[in-house]
């Protein structure tokens, strides 16, 4: 097994802190930096820079690491173990928060997006192939019944005999019954590729805001400055230190941040505010969690069309962010966030709504 390159001598205490203990867990595979990359599809370099810490890996990455570890070992990895990195991962983020990184994780979800609209074009254009092919065989029967209905019209004498010359009637309907049947399905599902290309297709253009947001800030201080007569933001999080943590995060947007701890009191806030331009809402709550505070507010004609970001420790694997669009949320990201990021996110949908309300 080949050995990990040392630590960089440069590395901060947090980013230090993260590497060691990856290091810790892929070490305990037995297998060298190219084998793991290989099975995992990875660039070499990128893993052997993951493992050196000069390079903060997506949670994704470390979460395979678990797996793959859990799966050697052939116990699970204990949730201690898990939470102490998650810790030191979340240190490492805010440590090496920079438009850069920002602009790392925009164009990940960006590709993932565009991925998607494109897989969703291709299954279109096949079926929709399909689709016309027993469209047309479809009429050519229906022509076929309608000669052999005429024939029978213009020829009640002959009746015995067109009955013996041609095919059984009833089996050319039966064909065209079933071939409906899969016309209608194939239609069904050209309608649903259709729809989610064109959710993919909205969600490639709201990152390439996000992305352009960002990469306007490596020239200035912060974010984009915005007009006055700003809309609100609206925070929910049952955890106290995440309502903390966001609204630093936040406050340099010079927003009114509205934070409450509950999918009832957000229900509630949006009763007495109209003027939210996201919210940006835990998906883990107790009573009411984010999927079901969510329902409930796209129910409302007033709030159905506030956008509503999910933030969650759970992961953003396709179980749970296909979850989280079909429940009406316009994005999906992962605790620990990166600041920039998120301050990207929230500041193209304020230009939305501004572009909306403006007179």
């Amino acid at each position: 097994m080949a050995e990990l390159r040392p630590l960089g001598d440069d590395l901060n205490d947090a980013s230090r802190a993260l590497a060691q203990a990856l290091r810790e867990l892929f070490e305990g595979l037995q297998v060298s930096v190219r084998r793991y990359a290989a099975r995992r599809r990875l660039d070499p370099g990128t893993v052997s820079r993951y493992l050196n810490g000069t390079r903060l890996p997506p949670w994704q990455v470390i979460s395979d690491l678990f797996a793959d570890v859990a799966e050697y070992r052939g116990t699970a990895v204990t949730t201690e173990a898990i939470e102490l990195v998650r810790g030191l991962y979340g240190t490492a983020v805010d440590a090496a928060s920079s438009p850069k990184h920002a602009v790392e994780i925009l164009e990940q979800q960006l590709a993932d997006a565009d991925r998607v609209s494109r897989r969703s074009s291709v299954r279109g254009d096949v079926l929709g192939d399909a689709l016309l092919d027993r469209t047309q065989r479809i009429a050519d029967l229906e022509t076929r019944l309608n000669h052999l209905k005429a024939d029978r019209i213009a020829a009640q004498k002959r009746a015995d005999e067109l009955a013996s010359a041609h095919p059984d009637v009833s089996d050319l309907i039966a064909e065209r019954d079933e071939l409906q049947q899969e016309v209608e399905r194939l239609g069904s599902d050209l309608r649903e590729a259709q729809a989610q290309r064109a959710e993919a297709e909205g969600r490639c253009d709201l990152l390439e805001r996000q992305l352009a947001a960002v990469e306007q800030a490596t020239t200035a201080a912060g974010l984009p400055a915005m007009p006055q007569s700003m809309p609100k933001i609206l925070v929910v999080d049952d955890q106290p230190d995440n309502l903390l943590a966001m609204t630093a995060v936040l406050a340099t947007l010079d927003q009114e941040l509205v934070t409450v701890s509950s999918g009832r009191e957000a229900l509630k806030a949006l009763l007495d505010h109209d003027d939210f331009a996201v919210i940006i809402m835990d998906v883990q709550m107790p009573e009411m969690d984010g999927y079901e505070t969510c329902a409930h507010i796209k129910r409302r004609p007033r709030t159905r069309d506030v956008p509503i970001i999910f933030l969650t420790a759970m992961g953003v694997d396709s179980e749970h962010s296909a979850r989280g669009y079909a429940a009406g949320a316009v994005d999906y990201i992962s605790k620990p966030f990166d600041p920039w990021a998120l301050r990207a996110k929230v500041a193209v949908f304020t230009s939305i709504y501004l572009e909306k309300h403006s007179p």
